[in-house]
């Protein structure tokens, strides 16, 4: 049974990320993963489908045909979701299946960027993510989370860095870097966070101290989500989901 989202627009029926924009009276056509779906699922011409572009656009339409490798839906409902306060991640390059993980999670919250970034300690991880077809992986798996959590936006997504490539590249803002020495980054003694939001997550086995001491000099400021030692891909959730609660839910306003 269809119903109604919040923004007004189709839900409870299959939702499928675009991956150009569309508009209102538009046919949207979507890729060969999308119609492999569609016909795992048997859907036939004519089956109501969410759209979002992961851009801020979110619609809904009906299947008109379905090909092998193409599927085209006429858009009969899109509007404009505005974005939620920036969330900027610096994920350790790690072991590949706890990066996809990550990665998945990271969409489904609303994360707004992600860097992977080679730390020393990065380097003796095997199989660890990194590489174009890992990329392509990573875009695959945040497609899939942003389609299942029906967000609007999908985070931006940045090849491996080094930590001096990643810290130029970061927006100014609160910079963050998980540290189990720090001070709390959330609760009563915390200081409320600010956005544009970015933090700083270590590999296993945590930073080198002059690793630290760079991301110290370019403006990070430790804090620490509790006494335990989290894994990398536990610590970014954590501290993601952290900063979102304490930006509230963020803008609501749509656009037609």
């Amino acid at each position: 049974m269809v119903g109604r989202d919040r923004e007004g627009i189709a839900a409870g029926c299959p939702q499928f990320v675009t991956a150009e924009p569309f508009t209102l009276g538009s046919t949207a056509v979507l890729d060969e993963a999308a119609a492999r779906h569609m016909r795992v699922l048997r859907l036939d011409a004519g089956a109501v489908v969410g759209l979002r572009d992961g851009q801020g656009r979110v619609g809904a339409g009906q299947l008109v045909r379905l090909a092998k490798a193409q599927a085209h839906v006429e858009v009969t409902e899109a509007v404009s979701v505005p974005p939620l306060p920036p969330v900027h991640l610096l994920v350790p390059v790690a072991d590949r299946d706890r990066m996809l993980w990550l990665a998945e999670k990271a969409a489904e919250l609303g994360a707004t960027s992600w860097r992977p970034v080679l730390w020393r300690r990065s380097r003796s991880v095997t199989p660890r993510g990194e590489g174009v077809s890992f990329q392509a992986k990573v875009r695959a798996r945040m497609e899939g989370a942003l389609a299942q959590s029906e967000g609007a936006w999908l985070p931006q997504h940045f090849p491996e860095a080094t930590i001096e490539r990643a810290i130029l590249a970061a927006p100014p803002g609160d910079r963050v870097v998980l540290d189990p020495a720090g001070p709390p980054l959330v609760g009563r003694e915390a200081p409320p966070l600010a956005a544009p939001f970015v933090v700083a997550v270590g590999p296993e086995g945590g930073l080198e101290p002059d690793e630290t001491a760079h991301l110290i000099a370019a403006g990070f400021r430790r804090a620490s989500l509790g006494p335990s030692i989290l894994r990398f891909e536990t610590a970014a959730i954590a501290a993601v989901a952290g900063a979102r609660t304490d930006f509230g839910a963020g803008t609501t306003g749509l656009e037609a």
